[in-house]
């Protein structure tokens, strides 16, 4: 397949919309205050590539490659982002300038391991079977979002807005939640791994005689 991108290596406050590049090598570009709207990118590889301040809505992102490629404040909406592995793009040291948002998107099957994203934010997502662990995520933004299976071991969540998330299994031994927010009844799960008993005072219990 032909690929759209070529000859140029910059294009800035452009609007691709309805493209299809599956399977297609994109590599080297840098896309500066762009759109890309009901765009099909299956299996596409953006090899070396620099994203700042971008949208993508509406598109079929599954099982891209990101390998050496970057991202600022890059923001994705009602779009399937699945089966991607993010540990294969390029971040900036301490993870400063990475800001990816997720809005009603799909991430199931995808990848954070060990990365550093404080500004991460999948907020009304379904983000089933992603793996976040070893990953720093303080301050991240998880609202509303389905987590069922997600991996969350040895990560940093200090001060993560889990307002509204449900189907998440975090264990407070094995990840740092300090000033997390978490919305009853959900919360309750993280009772689970702590082996104490619970009374509910307002369950009738045994008279005693």
């Amino acid at each position: 397949m032909t690929n759209p991108f070529d000859p140029s290596t910059e294009y800035t406050g452009e609007t691709f919309k309805n493209l299809t590049l599956a399977a297609v090598a994109v590599e080297e570009k840098e896309f500066t205050g762009c759109r890309f709207v009901l765009c099909t990118c299956q299996e596409t590889i953006f090899r070396r590539c620099r994203f700042v301040d971008c949208k993508f809505r509406i598109c079929d992102l599954r099982m891209l490659d990101l390998t050496d490629s970057s991202f600022r404040d890059v923001r994705f909406e009602e779009s399937q982002v699945i089966a991607v592995d993010w540990t294969r793009a390029a971040w900036g040291k301490a993870g400063l300038l990475n800001k990816i948002a997720f809005t009603r998107s799909t991430l199931n099957y995808s990848t954070f391991v060990g990365l550093t994203l404080p500004d991460l934010a999948l907020i009304d997502c379904v983000a089933r079977d992603v793996d976040f662990s070893e990953a720093d995520l303080s301050g991240a933004k998880f609202a509303k979002t389905d987590l069922e299976r997600s991996r969350f071991w040895n990560t940093n969540l200090t001060g993560t807005d889990f307002t509204g998330a449900f189907n998440y299994t975090i264990d407070p031994a094995n990840n740092t939640i300090k000033q997390a927010r978490f919305s009853l009844p959900e919360a309750m799960a993280l009772l689970y791994n702590l082996e104490i008993d619970l009374d509910d005072p307002d369950l009738p219990g045994d008279e005693i005689a």
